[in-house]
């Protein structure tokens, strides 16, 4: 029998310090997903001491439907359920 302890340990979830991973992601382009369902594509132009969030050319996405392009945006930071970077691969568009 395999203990919790030895799943967490072979678990492939790794823990990731916050402030260097955004601050790696600036300039680049992102989704953020709030805690309340909905999703913003654009380019993250910078990150404060909060871990509010600024996006420039945001597009916002309502239940996976596109909703209009908003521009320039604020996020507070505890409206945010997660932040990924969209791979070089991808088009933002795409994402």
């Amino acid at each position: 029998m395999v203990s919790i302890f030895e799943a967490l340990h072979h678990s492939k979830t790794v823990p990731v310090n916050p402030k260097p991973f955004l601050n790696n992601l600036t300039g680049k382009p992102v989704i953020v997903k709030l805690k309340w369902g909905m999703e913003y594509k654009g380019f993250l132009v910078s990150v404060d001491s909060y871990m509010n969030l600024q996006l420039a050319n945001t597009e916002e996405y309502i239940e996976g439907q596109f909703s209009g392009n908003l521009g320039e945006i604020l996020i507070r930071c505890n409206n945010v359920l997660y932040l990924r970077g969209v791979p070089e691969d991808e088009d933002i568009e795409d994402a």
